[in-house]
Parts: C-alpha cells; sequence; structure tokens
C-alpha cells in the first residue's frame, strides 16, 4: 500500500500552492500551515533545495470524527499535501493517504474515518 498519491501538473510553483490551496479549500479543507521548504533548507542549512512546499490541510468536520474515535489521534494530524517543482513549470502534488497511515492505529471508527478523508483528498488532487 502506498502511503501517498500524486498527480504532475504543469504551470509556475506559485501557482500551483494557490490552486492547490483552492482545491482543498472547494473539498472543505484549509491549510492550517504553509511551510517552504526552500527557504528552510536555505537559511537553516545553507544549502540550495528546488522549491517544495508542506501543506498542512484539515477538515474540522473529520478532524473531529478523528479525535472522538481516538483522542491521541493529533499527533498525525493535520494531512500533508506537498507541492514540489519537478522542473520549470512542471509541479508534483502528492498527499499523504490517511488510511495507510491509520494502519497502525486499531480502531474501525477512525479508519472509516480516514477512507472519507482519503477520498476527499484524492478528489481534490485530481481535481487540479
Amino acid at each position: 500500500m502506498s502511503y501517498y498519491f500524486t498527480k504532475t501538473i504543469d504551470m509556475p510553483f506559485q501557482d500551483a500552492v494557490a490552486r492547490v490551496t483552492t482545491a482543498l479549500a472547494a473539498k472543505g479543507f484549509g491549510v492550517l500551515t504553509t511551510i517552504d521548504v526552500k527557504a528552510t533548507m536555505k537559511n537553516k542549512l545553507g544549502v540550495d533545495f528546488k522549491p517544495y512546499t508542506i501543506l498542512g490541510a484539515c477538515n474540522p468536520h473529520f478532524a473531529w470524527r478523528a479525535l472522538k474515535a481516538e483522542d491521541k489521534i493529533g499527533t498525525m494530524l493535520p494531512c500533508n499535501v506537498i507541492v514540489i517543482e519537478t522542473a520549470p513549470g512542471t509541479v508534483e502534488v502528492a498527499a499523504v493517504d490517511p488510511a495507510a497511515s491509520m494502519v497502525a492505529v486499531d480502531n474501525p471508527t477512525l479508519a472509516d474515518v480516514a477512507e472519507d478523508v482519503r477520498r476527499m483528498l484524492q478528489e481534490a488532487v485530481a481535481s487540479l
């Protein structure tokens, strides 16, 4: 089982980040965190890295269902979606597969929530 699903799109990097954010919002996900990995690697390590952003996405409805089923599940939230420039004008978008992440947690209710989140994230990525 893969732990993520992905799609490659042709557009400038910053446009892709905005488009992913919009696609997530259309499925009820807000972006709680945005990590500019390229800038962080440059600032902290002095190394150059390709444009790479991690978006911490959360759908409050699903988060609430997950927290009610397993109160320590917050250690695995939010759902990360990455946007990576693989070549000028080509961007890969990958989202964590929450169902794969939840395999370690033996809770059928949580597995149901993860399947719902997986479907919504897959739809968001597919819509790009």
